[in-house]
């Protein structure tokens, strides 16, 4: 432990010596492991994920699947994210608060 930041230094300044699909390209096809951090939109169109259906599109949204998926149980489709604001009511509701209290909520501006 009393080398880690040593260490730490050396590695950093090797692998700012490569871009990161240059270091892709070299450690891709060892027994290493290694994954390279990809973006969504690279992971979602990664080879690997792009065969397993592990990206879905929700509502023009792209977003992992839901996971673990069995072989026996049929998976729930993910919604859409809610816009801000979308679901106020039912929140609101479901804290108990009545249609009058929404209203003096939205009156004075702090729900919309």
């Amino acid at each position: 432990r009393s080398q880690w930041g040593e260490l730490k230094g050396k590695l950093t300044a090797l692998f700012k010596t490569k871009t990161r699909d240059e270091w892709d390209a070299i450690m891709e096809h060892t027994d290493m492991c290694y994954a390279p951090v990809l973006t969504m939109s690279e992971a979602a169109a990664h080879p690997h994920n792009a065969a397993r259906g592990t990206f879905v599109d929700v509502g023009g949204d792209t977003q992992p699947a839901p996971a673990p998926r069995y072989s026996a149980t049929v998976t729930a489709k993910p919604e859409p994210t809610p816009m801000p604001g979308d679901d106020t009511d039912a929140i609101l509701q479901s804290l108990g608060l009545s249609d009058a209290e929404r209203a003096v909520l939205r009156e004075a501006g702090t729900v919309a």
